[in-house]
């Protein structure tokens, strides 16, 4: 997984490890942001091939920090897509 600097032009990489594969990540902005567009959380769904299992990953966005990694209780199969809806708007 990548974070794409467009205006200094950087990329600043994050790995999941060797036989394992992230999913699509999935944005989820902070609560108070103060006005900052990477303030949130990137949640991506990772398979790991040799063991069949998978995880939910949670990245600081503005760091690519890891903050914390959910074991699955069953496999989820790689390609799952989601979305984040907040439970209040405004």
């Amino acid at each position: 997984m990548f974070k794409y600097d467009t205006v200094a032009g950087t990329a600043k990489p994050y790995g999941t490890g060797d036989g394992t594969s992230p999913g699509e990540a999935v944005f989820v902005p902070a609560q108070d942001n103060g006005g900052e567009e990477d303030a949130g959380y990137l949640l991506s769904m990772v398979s790991h091939g040799a063991t069949q299992g998978s995880e939910l990953l949670v990245l600081d966005a503005r760091d690519m920090t890891r903050i914390a990694a959910v074991e699955m209780p069953q496999r989820v199969p790689a390609g799952v897509h989601g979305s984040w809806v907040p439970d209040q708007q405004g």
